[in-house]
């Protein structure tokens, strides 16, 4: 019998920002015993998936695997860890466990699905523990950009794990837990045989900030705004949203909260007890009574989404209210990269109206929820691990993040998607790849990053489609071929109209092939195929992609 090994599989988030997926095991090699970290989306964009709803982990290896999964546990509630809950549990059917705020999204989302919300357990933080098949589990509390977030405490019969999840090192968070350095000093001094940990801000240079350093800065520039205020920031962000709902208040302003998320965010974490003392709030028809100059806005839609309510506001009106010269609008948010051009976008539209936008490209206005390089560095003493991997990061940020560890003697190892560590004896090692690419959410159904409909899509984005039809009759051509054109000029260098220039051409193929040729459909879509594709080349100076129907009467 094979030697028991401990084993860690990133299916998702290790090279990349968001879609965090990954997988502990346990047991011979190829029997392991297995618990997956989160349950991750990442979102799509028009350049790269273009129509698709949501982006999941390939998880084909896990769904392999299903009857030896023993728990999911959901470290907090950002999208990019538990997004995908809903939409992918029926293919592992795995209980499901977090937090009390954790796991009212969860619950949430599984029922959006259809799915039973029992079957996601609630669990209480740490010295709690879960246990999973060889593993143990706990849920320790640490500091985030959102409430209850949590690190990974995980027994293995190889030793401690801790699964950091995104953390920062707040004292001050405002809402939600604290990071509690004699707590993570304790739990080093017990020792932690690996700690995998976040690395999404290993570049930056200076020691983060805390929640608490930004109210005051937000509350004067509120106190100074003559008309209506509006700010923005990340719905999950309860503490910033709390913030900016008190340096409204201090101003005298009545608080008006703007879009689903926002609205959800706030009621559960009231329902869930993370949030008390919120300021007062109005509805949007009652904020239509209420002068400019008292009214504040807490809108959703910080990194530019189409359908938010900032991207609303910039158009006209939302909900009835609208945006008027003299107001301020915040961006109390940092752009995720990607999204730049939509939020300036936005900016731009507001400016146009003779709104004063601010942003955080002076870091005023906005703290990141993750740790900056000397943080990471203090984590890394504080705990004193055997090994460090790093996770939740492109693959520069986890190579950076690896040579940090390996600067204070860690042993460590750049792990993106796919790669399986052992992590059993000293040094961590890599000693498989497995596929992990990705699946979308397209409409109603999911499909695979390979499958060929977005690439499809793509493809007539960019190049348009042309649309044959030919119809035979004992491999005989009834009339002419006609063609649909669909995103493309209507006449080319020609000037002649470019389905009349193409249907001549088909038609000069057609009267020339040969009978072996014609009574072959697949020869014969090959080469309508090639001749429509050059033809609009010498027109138009495009190549699009051809859909020939060919119909045949007996």
């Amino acid at each position: 019998m094979s030697k028991e090994r401990l084993i860690f599989l990133p299916l998702g988030g290790a090279g990349e920002i968001g879609m965090n997926t990954y997988v502990y095991g346990w047991g011979a090699p190829g029997k392991e015993r297995l618990i997956v970290a989160d349950l991750g989306v990442t979102f799509p964009n028009m350049d790269t998936s273009p129509g698709v709803n949501l982006i999941f982990a390939d998880i084909d290896w896990l769904v392999e695997r299903a009857d030896r999964i023993e728990g999911i546990f959901i470290t907090h509630a950002h999208e990019d860890h538990v997004g995908a809950i809903g939409h992918l549990w029926s293919r592992l059917r795995a209980p499901v466990y977090a937090r009390a705020f954790t796991g009212h999204h969860a619950r949430r989302k599984m029922e959006e699905q259809g799915h039973d919300s029992e079957n996601v357990q609630i669990v209480e933080k740490w010295p709690e523990t879960v246990t999973a098949g060889p593993f143990k589990v706990g849920f320790a509390p640490i500091s985030h950009s959102i409430p209850e977030a949590s690190a990974l405490i995980i027994e293995t019969p190889a030793g401690r794990v801790l699964h950091t999840g995104d953390f920062k090192l707040d004292a001050t968070p405002l809402v939600g837990e604290p990071f509690v350095e004699e707590f993570w000093k304790d739990l080093g001094d017990q020792g932690i045989h690996a700690l995998v940990c976040d690395s999404t801000n290993v570049f930056s240079p200076l020691p983060g900030r805390s929640e608490a350093t930004v109210g005051p800065e937000i509350t004067k520039l509120v106190q100074d705004a003559p008309g209506m205020f509006v700010a923005t920031t990340f719905a999950s962000n309860v503490a910033r949203v709390k913030t900016l709902a008190e340096a409204g208040q201090a101003a005298g302003r009545s608080i008006c909260l703007l879009g689903r998320a926002m609205r959800r965010m706030i009621e559960a974490s009231a329902l869930t007890g993370v949030l008390t003392d919120f300021p007062t709030t109005i509805s949007p028809e009652e904020a239509e009574d209420i002068p400019r100059q008292n009214l504040m806005l807490l809108v959703t839609g910080s990194q530019g989404e189409r359908r938010a309510a900032s991207a609303g506001l910039s158009r006209g009106k939302y909900l009835g209210l609208e945006l008027a010269e003299g107001d301020t609008f915040l961006f109390s948010s940092k752009t995720i990269p990607g999204n730049e051009r939509g939020v300036i976008s936005i900016m731009n539209a507001m400016a146009e109206k003779g709104v004063d936008v601010f942003d955080d490209s002076a870091s005023i206005y906005h703290v990141s929820g993750h740790a900056n390089r000397p943080d990471l560095e203090r984590m890394h003493e504080l705990i004193r691990p055997r090994m460090v991997i790093p996770m939740h990061g492109e693959y520069r940020h986890l190579r950076e993040h690896a040579r940090l560890a390996q600067s204070s003697n860690f042993a460590s190892v750049i792990a993106p998607n796919g790669s399986m560590v052992d992590l059993t004896g000293d040094a961590p090692d890599v000693v498989e790849y497995i596929e992990a690419g990705r699946t979308y959410l397209d409409g109603k159904v999911h499909i695979g990053a390979m499958d060929g409909v977005v690439r499809d899509r793509i493809r007539m984005a960019l190049n348009g489609h042309v649309l044959v039809t030919l119809i035979l009759e004992d491999n005989e051509p009834l009339g002419d071929p006609w063609v649909e054109l669909s995103g493309l000029p209507e006449t080319g260098v020609s000037k002649a109209p470019l389905t009349d220039v193409l249907e001549e051409d088909l038609s000069q193929l057609i009267g020339r092939s040969k009978r072996k040729t014609l009574a072959d459909d697949d020869d014969l879509e090959d080469d309508i195929r090639r001749a429509v594709r050059k033809s609009a080349d010498d027109e138009i100076g495009r190549k699009p992609e051809v859909t020939v129907v060919i119909s045949r009467l007996s």
